[in-house]
């Protein structure tokens, strides 16, 4: 196995049971060390370094978190600061930054148990753990697999948040082919034998896969698929009428009827979204938060498969977007999602018959991978790994 992952790009490994994915993964920080070849990390390779340097240089994500559960949230995360000997100061701003950033807020779960926490909240702490001595590179071994299909989503959002600040360098094993075009930059997808059947862009797997392996890897409905590649941000939501909880109904319904409004986001006092109603259904003198169970919403980072999605269990045939703490955005609207989707369509149709006008024999596209992870495992032929 040959590849290079450059720097500050997501990557992800994928395929069958038994493909080596999990083995490759923990060949780059020596928890399996190769049995030929080399594994470099900014051009030094890793074998000239202790295993256990090794690893305080390389954020580790496991699935369910695996916290230590004798130890607190913040001490979990301050685990390799404190080996790397950051004083306590240090260490607890760090903490505190990680826990906001991960959606925790710090005064509620620093002194919690992992027993204490939701599958979900734990997994978000083994995120911060594995970011909290700033690597250049983590590994994430199917980090989101053991939490509900909802959890999962968040969490996923969450990451892409993340990585947009931090341009990390990641590269991460799942066996959910839609996880990884909607979090990679990249996707390598292996067969039996660690061998590589194509590495490339998202993009270009759904529109050119390489062979039969990676069609049927893949499966049916790539255009379906690619609306995993588009993102809320991308669409110009509407800015639906908006009412706090508290405010007088006949002055809502008063307002709605002159603006010919027919729906209303109700927010709380501090911006959240807590329904989505009709203004003429509001009963009583104030309104209220009427809704037994929260209001399904969408963050603004989320494909256009996870908002289409939500929008089937809407009554509105639209869907509210909430910001990074749940604040409110907008509203999405099918039709608002259709039209961009057509759009997109056509600008790529545009390009495509202009590039195929303009193409010339030497095209060369050049990346900046000046820090990288250069992965190069050569296995004997007949030899065990």
């Amino acid at each position: 196995m040959s590849l290079r992952i450059p720097a500050g790009e997501t990557v992800m490994f994928v395929g069958p049971s038994g493909c080596g994915k999990t083995t490759s993964l923990k060949m780059i920080n020596r928890l399996i060390d190769p049995t030929s070849g080399t594994i470099t990390i900014d051009g030094k390779p890793i074998s000239e370094s202790k295993a256990d340097d090794l690893r305080r240089r390389i954020g580790y994500v496991i699935q369910g978190g695996s916290l230590f559960p004798h130890m607190t949230v913040a001490d979990n995360i301050a685990v390799v600061p404190g080996l790397l000997g950051w004083d306590k100061a240090k260490t607890t701003k760090r903490v505190d930054e990680l826990l906001d950033m991960v959606g925790l807020d710090p005064e509620r779960y620093r002194d919690r148990f992992p027993r204490e926490l939701s599958g979900g909240q734990q997994q978000r702490v083994g995120v911060a753990r594995g970011l909290a001595a700033d690597p250049p590179v983590i590994l994430m071994d199917e980090p989101f697999g053991a939490v509900d299909p909802i959890t999962r989503t968040r969490l996923q959002d969450e990451m892409l948040s993340i990585q947009r600040q931090l341009r990390k360098t990641i590269i991460c094993v799942t066996h959910d082919i839609d996880e990884a075009l909607k979090l990679g930059d990249r996707i390598l997808i292996l067969s039996e034998g660690g061998k590589i059947e194509q590495y490339d862009t998202p993009e270009n797997i759904l529109a050119a896969p390489a062979n039969e392996f990676v069609e049927d890897f893949v499966g049916a409905g790539s255009a379906l698929k690619s609306l995993a590649l588009s993102r809320l941000d991308d669409v110009e939501i509407a800015d639906a009428p908006t009412v706090r909880v508290g405010d007088s109904i006949v002055d809502v319904q008063r307002n709605a009827t002159a603006s010919g409004v027919r729906n209303v986001v109700v927010l709380d006092e501090r911006g959240r979204p807590v329904d989505f109603v009709t203004a003429a259904k509001l009963r009583g003198e104030r309104v209220e938060n009427r809704r037994l169970e929260a209001l399904q919403t969408v963050d603004h980072r989320a494909t256009l498969n996870d908002a289409l999605d939500a929008m089937l269990s809407s009554s509105h045939g639209a869907v509210v977007v909430t910001g990074g703490r749940g604040e409110y955005r907008g509203v999405a609207s099918f039709q608002q999602i259709m039209t961009h989707i057509q759009d997109t369509h056509e600008a790529a149709e545009s390009r495509r018959h202009g590039a195929d006008a303009e193409a010339t024999p030497d095209s060369v596209a050049v990346a900046n991978t000046s820090s990288h992870t250069d992965f190069r495992e050569q296995a004997e032929e007949g030899e065990e790994q």
